[in-house]
């Protein structure tokens, strides 16, 4: 890795694609203006600068979008179905006493919301031919850098022209790109724990009622169900190494056979009020498989026990345990201090690790040295952010470890699923213009 200069310089953003395409760096930075560290990737097996090349039939490829404003996935699967997992907006707040001096800059610009932003770069890797529709879109849980947050400091707000909702993060998204099924974990009474009504989640609930009004599917998240997402656009036959385990949500977790699951949480009236699952804790979990590739989203489970009072708060070793060794891990809560635990991260042991980024706390220190630890699994292990803080890059030493701190995380499958690729494509604009390329991996079942 290289060393860290004493004096960050300043650079342009043309100056700084044109170091990546010569040098083959892949930038730390969550900006486009001012480099504030560098990494040398360890694998990069192709020329950077290149355009990445569209998705092709017979393959998996899944973009962790870059907007520095929530968690956003979205996957073409083999036969050209799509799904997307979240699509998180936090609104820019005017106020800087509010929580925005700690949060990264929008991505790649504040001229859009962050939907918007989602929605083009979905409408630009749909497959060729197809018009631009999700077939799924999974929420992991009721939060907004997961499904999209409204202004609550300002009166300005735009509204749907489809429904009486204001437009932010998945509504924004569909309002561009139509979306077919959704699947959360509360639909449709939204009151487990309790009744789902904060700003937020009743602008979400809106939305639901109007989708469902205009014919949209939307159904409550399964846990044990292998068949709830499933390839559209062929015969099961096509591919029939593909499959999307549904894992977890509700603290209803898979055991491992067929299409049973267990309650993991104890009856709510055991409990004080206070020690009720947090909405992170019933968050959505799922497990893709394609040939030997594995892949985990988890949202934004944890493993907090309140210093172990309550045992039955470590849901994301539990989860992890069901899901076995994986492939490619996305960190659950973005690598706060509360998730990616050591159970967690010897359970999945996976080669690569995806945080998805949008605060001066994603990853932490805790996090970020159990996913390094050789102690909780040897090998080797790759760590990528779709975005980095400056406070953060001088607070947490070890990021000088990772292979990227900034860009769209692109994992490519090819067909059979026996290998894969990591892509880092630029954030500062829509170029999908590539920053470095990681890989080949073997898949987890042809490496043992």
């Amino acid at each position: 890795m290289t060393t860290v200069p004493d004096k960050l310089p300043t650079i342009t953003r043309r100056a700084a694609l044109q170091t990546f395409a010569v040098s083959g760096i892949v930038s730390l930075l969550p900006s486009g203006s001012t480099a504030e560290n560098v990494a040398t990737p360890s694998q990069v097996s192709t020329v950077a600068g290149a355009k990445l090349h569209p998705w092709t039939p017979g393959a998996l490829d899944i973009h962790h979008i870059s907007t520095g404003r929530g968690n956003v996935a979205f996957a073409v699967c083999p036969d050209g179905t799509t799904i997307l997992i979240d699509a998180g907006a936090l609104q820019t707040a005017p106020d800087w006493n509010s929580d925005e001096k700690y949060r990264i800059s929008p991505l790649p610009n504040a001229s859009r919301r962050p939907g918007e932003w989602i929605a083009r770069y979905i409408s630009r890797h749909m497959p060729a031919g197809r018009q631009p529709e999700i077939d799924y879109f999974v929420l992991t849980h009721l939060h907004p850098d997961h499904m999209g947050g409204i202004d609550l400091l300002s009166p300005k707000k735009v509204t749907s022209r489809l429904g009486p909702y204001e437009l932010t993060g998945v509504m924004d998204v569909h309002e561009q790109v139509p979306i077919k099924t959704i699947l959360d974990r509360a639909y449709p009474d939204y009151n487990y724990p309790v009744e789902l009504n904060d700003p937020h989640q009743l602008n979400f609930r809106k939305f639901i009622s109007s989708f469902v009004h205009n014919g949209g599917t939307v159904e409550r998240f399964v846990p044990g169900s292998s068949r709830q997402i499933k390839l559209r656009h062929s015969s099961p036959e096509a591919y029939p190494t593909f499959t999307v385990q549904n894992l977890a949500a509700n603290g209803k977790v898979w055991t491992g056979r067929e299409d049973d699951a267990i309650e993991t949480f104890p009856p709510l009236k055991t409990l004080a009020v206070s020690d009720y699952p947090t909405e992170n804790k019933c968050s959505v979990a799922l497990r893709l498989t394609f040939g030997g590739f594995r892949y985990f989203s988890a949202g934004d489970m944890d493993h907090d026990t309140s210093f172990a009072r309550l045992p039955w708060g470590d849901i994301e070793a539990a989860v992890a345990r069901a899901a076995g060794p994986v492939d490619v891990a996305i960190a659950n809560h973005h690598g706060y201090v509360n998730a990616c635990g050591p159970k967690w991260v010897r359970s999945l042991h996976p080669r690569a690790f995806i945080v998805s980024a949008w605060d001066s706390a994603h990853p932490t220190i805790p996090s970020l040295d159990n996913m390094l630890s050789q102690d909780l699994y040897a090998g080797p292990r790759d760590i990528y952010s779709t975005a980095l803080k400056r406070e953060n890059i001088i607070a947490t030493k070890r990021l000088k470890e990772i292979q990227s701190g900034n860009g769209h995380v692109v994992v490519r499958v090819p067909p059979g699923g026996h290998t894969f690729e990591v892509a880092i494509t630029t954030n500062l604009e829509e170029s999908d213009t590539t920053i470095g390329m990681f890989g080949p991996y073997i898949t987890v079942s042809l490496s043992k």
